[in-house]
């Protein structure tokens, strides 16, 4: 598990009070963006917000400060964590709290409607339900079915965008590329393309002939005068 700054906020707010870090580095740190951290130094952010010593928490130490003091481009690094804590790994399918479990069906309805690329499995991870409530949503045979309203999970609160992208990105990698076929075009090679340039040009020779165009206009006013003596 990647190690993760605590209160990122409070900890740039002392950095700014406290040492003569950029506000490049301290927003490098604290993953803010750069004007946040100006903000934080004006006064125009983060009030009333207590700053937190990197230090004393043992994130950061005296040494990393003193050499980013010194050395503008050096970026700051965490300290390695003195305890080491196991990642908890979740298994089965996402607890939902009871107030929440009534909007399922309607996120599932969404799931479904606009990320069709997903399985089961991963709609199941996401909002915490069954396959068979999954199948009974899709072939419309839920009880509620004809009362159920597509909502979108991250807003009611059963699953984060993260998550949700997560799962989607891996979805897409699964369905692997679209054929060429279905983009509608088809690669023609360099030489078939310098020949029909080349045919191109020499059909708009041969359609506009300028020679041939003054030398019809020259014989047609030749040919004038002696009509005119066949008339009379």
């Amino acid at each position: 598990m990647a190690q993760q700054l605590l209160m990122p906020k409070a900890t740039a707010v002392w950095l700014v009070d406290n040492t003569a870090l950029s506000f490049d580095q301290i927003a490098q740190f604290c993953k803010l963006h750069p004007l946040e951290v100006k903000a934080i130094a004006d006064g125009e952010a983060s009030q009333g917000i207590k700053g937190l010593d990197p230090v004393a928490t043992g994130q950061l130490s005296r040494d990393e400060i003193s050499v980013a003091e010194a050395n503008p481009e050096h970026r700051l690094k965490l300290s390695d964590p003195k305890v080491h804590v196991p990642e908890n790994k979740r298994k089965g399918p996402r607890y939902t709290p009871v107030s929440k479990r009534q909007d399922r069906p309607n996120a599932i309805l969404w799931l479904v409607r606009n990320h069709p690329e997903l399985k089961d499995a991963q709609i199941s991870r996401l909002v915490g339900t069954t396959k068979s409530t999954i199948e009974q949503i899709r072939g419309r045979t839920h009880w509620n079915a004809a009362n159920l309203t597509p909502m979108d999970p991250v807003t009611l609160g059963l699953c984060t965008q993260i998550d949700l992208d997560l799962e989607v990105e891996r979805a897409s990698k699964n369905r692997g590329a679209a054929p060429e076929a279905d983009h509608g075009s088809v690669l023609v090679s360099v030489r078939e393309t310098e020949a029909a340039n080349l045919a191109a040009e020499d059909g708009g020779e041969k359609e506009i002939d300028a020679d041939a165009v003054f030398a019809k206009l020259s014989s047609m006013k030749r040919a004038e005068p002696e009509d005119e003596d066949d008339d009379r």
